[in-house]
């Protein structure tokens, strides 16, 4: 029986998909389990585990993995919060100045008001116009909510590098989206 990094390094170099299917198999019930906790639906749910099993097929030969399970989780789990703001239509967050300033941001304020459509808009623009560092960040950071880490994990920019661009480009993206307001 071959360990799971063993899997892992040969798939990386195959593509086999009966090794992924070897490598997946034993996770699938965990990660249904964690599709229900977020869709709160079988159907959804059972689609969910086919739709990863779907995207490991490319991602698992583009990352590094050192340990497929909790990879795994976080990849399933990004799935179904993606998958749900896309249904939900959740494109922003607040951006107040001590949230972001703030380590124990947890990505879960929501304050249940629509943000009008014009406002998505202006911000779209304005997001475009920050430099590359900040956009990147920025869009991470509040619209994939990822946490500080996993931004500096994957842009590869020191952690205090992250949280600059970060709430620098917040106040750019205001400033530039009150000049446009006018």
């Amino acid at each position: 029986m071959q360990s799971e990094q063993q899997l892992v390094q040969e798939y990386r170099k195959t593509g086999n998909l009966q090794l992924l299917g070897r490598l997946y198999e034993p996770y699938m019930p965990l990660v249904y389990g964690l599709c229900f906790k977020y869709y709160k639906d079988e159907a959804k749910s059972e689609d969910a585990v086919m739709q990863i099993f779907e995207s490991l097929i490319t991602k698992l030969r583009i990352h590094e993995v050192s340990n497929f399970k909790s990879w795994l989780y976080s990849l399933a789990r990004n799935h179904c919060l993606m998958d749900l703001r896309i249904g939900n239509r959740i494109s922003v967050v607040d951006i107040d100045e001590h949230l972001v300033e703030s380590d124990l941001f947890l990505h879960q304020h929501d304050s249940g008001e629509r943000i009008p459509e014009e406002r998505l808009v202006l911000m779209e623009s304005c997001l475009g116009e920050l430099n590359a560092e900040q956009q990147t960040c920025v869009r991470l950071f509040y619209l994939e909510q990822k946490c500080y880490r996993e931004v500096a994990e994957i842009t590869g920019y020191d952690l205090n590098k992250v949280k600059s661009h970060i709430q620098n480009g917040k106040r750019n993206l205001k400033i530039c989206m009150e000049k446009k307001q006018g």
